[in-house]
């Protein structure tokens, strides 16, 4: 193949044209209503499910290992889907519209589970058993995860579809972080200082206590059940008028403008596409590792502010600065990707995990000061890396044309959303499990707040801190090999472009 001048200045038009306001605003709010959903359940579903809904924390960390392992199948399927539809909307957009509402609203089923004394949605008086309910939870977890599936594929998709240029993807993906952290730090903001407050309220049973101080104490137990329930209930009803405003201006601002030869992609020609890929096996397998120490801590962080640091609503300055540390980064992240490069960004800041991570872990109970300060060094890597990763999968988009001929943006970020999701089951598996090997005691209709045993806390602790740090590692000396840097990718592009040019002229 002949080389050309690799530049992203050299038209301004098309898809390398300087992406409107608009546009990267657009982009952002999509990741802005996925967290809605996906946020609320990586924070709080956790929680929700063994402190509220009555399951042990072992069948929680099975369900998420088995229900997010399909959601990975269910990523192929999307990206299937997407690689066969073109609109007069385009291929992705569509998706993002139909989809926007039944995944903000399963989101709220999830959160209510039908529990004895408990009304579900608020209004039915619907009661299961211990089984029924994880019966139920499994369902609607498992639906939700089909359309959340089949909305974040497109979303995903769209950044490679919308520019080619290496710049505006920087900063598409920094506007999809900036939206991300939003979402994320505004539910904790929303949910947490609730749930502390009703916490304070929680009613305890003394020794000694009588029959009618007993029968006291369970009247008032529930009530407390059933107040926390509504929270949960109100908020994730809130986020379906949210988070439908906010697709519904992703659809609408957002714009498709790469060229493609072939609108539909057949499986051989897919299969074809992905097999010669490197840049992306690499990338999966570097993400695989890092994500897992990632998604574990999602489902931890409300555990390590409740027993670490001693109130629940320290869960929204968790997330302030480990998460919301993106707020911060975000605007910066375009500038430091085109002064080092995407692969040395994801390479190098996999030492702020490492670090901040390792001495978390030691940070004794109660300094809440130390903590915070090693949540941020933590979350300054995490924040870079998990952008970067959105930038380096749109690159492999150009990297698997160029080697076959055929754009297959769908079914390239199915597989990396694939690897995210095999994570995410592992993950939340790992920090479901890490709970119950440490012994924690979840909830019950009589003791709706048991003391845990120093085993638990151990447990939070290095699923925070220890596990992330570890994970890194092994992340960091896979990606050491990836090929793919920036300036190979503009010539890459330039080539798959100058081809397209050549064979439109020809017919």
């Amino acid at each position: 193949m002949s080389t050309t001048v690799a530049t992203d200045t050299s038209s301004d038009l098309g898809s390398l044209a300087k992406q409107p306001a608009r546009a990267v605003l657009g982009y952002g709010l999509g990741d802005f209503a996925n967290n809605l959903a996906f946020s609320m359940g990586t924070s709080f579903l956790l929680y929700y499910l063994t402190d509220v809904a009555g399951v042990t924390a072992a069948a929680v960390g099975t369900m998420f290992l088995v229900v997010r392992l399909w959601d990975a199948f269910t990523d192929l399927f999307a990206g299937r889907l997407v690689d066969r539809t073109m609109t007069r909307f385009g291929k992705f957009r569509p998706f993002i519209l139909w989809f926007a509402v039944p995944v903000l609203f399963l989101s709220v089923l999830n959160f209510n589970v039908p529990t004895p004394g408990v009304k579900w949605l608020g209004i039915f008086d619907v009661s299961l058993s211990g089984q029924g309910r994880v019966l139920y939870m499994y369902l609607a977890y498992a639906v939700l995860g089909l359309c959340y599936s089949l909305i974040n594929i497109p979303y995903g998709s769209l950044a490679s579809a919308m520019s080619q240029s290496v710049s505006e993807r920087a900063k598409l993906v920094a506007a999809r972080a900036f939206g991300a952290a939003i979402g994320g730090v505004g539910l904790t903001y929303i949910v947490a200082p609730k749930i502390s407050a009703l916490q304070k309220t929680a009613p305890k049973l003394a020794a000694n206590a009588d029959a009618t101080a007993k029968a006291a104490y369970d009247a008032a137990a529930l009530v407390y059940r059933q107040n926390v329930q509504s929270v949960f209930t109100t908020t994730t009803l809130l986020f379906v008028l949210i988070g439908s405003i906010a697709f519904f201006l992703t659809f609408w601002f957002c714009r498709e403008s790469v060229v493609r030869a072939t609108p539909k992609v057949s499986i051989r020609e897919t299969i074809d596409t992905l097999k010669h890929n490197k840049p992306l096996a690499y990338l999966c397998a570097a993400s695989f590792f890092y994500l897992i120490g990632l998604f574990a801590v999602g489902g931890s962080t409300a555990y390590y502010a409740k027993y670490v640091m001693g109130d629940i609503s320290q869960t929204a300055t968790m997330t302030l600065v480990n998460s919301g540390i993106a707020l911060l980064v975000t605007p910066f992240i375009p500038r430091i990707i085109r002064k080092f490069g995407k692969k040395t960004v994801f390479q190098w800041c996999g030492v702020f995990t490492v670090v901040g991570g390792v001495a978390l872990f030691f940070t004794p109970v109660g300094a809440l000061a130390l903590a915070l300060i090693l949540l941020g060094i933590k979350g300054v890597g995490a924040s870079l890396i998990n952008t970067v990763m959105f930038g380096l999968e749109a690159d492999t988009v150009e990297y698997g044309e160029w080697k076959s001929g055929k754009r297959s943006e769908g079914a390239t970020y199915a597989i990396f959303s694939f690897t995210r999701k095999v994570t995410q089951s592992i993950g939340g598996a790992v920090g479901a499990w890490m709970l119950a090997i440490g012994g924690y005691l979840s909830a019950t209709a009589t003791t709706p707040n048991p003391v845990q045993p120093d085993s638990a806390i151990w447990a939070i602790r290095f699923t925070i801190g220890l596990l992330p740090a570890l994970c890194a590692i092994a992340a960091m000396i896979i990606f050491w090999k990836y090929p793919l840097t920036d300036k190979l990718f503009a010539q890459i592009r330039n080539e798959n472009e100058a081809r397209k040019s050549e064979a439109a002229a020809a017919e």
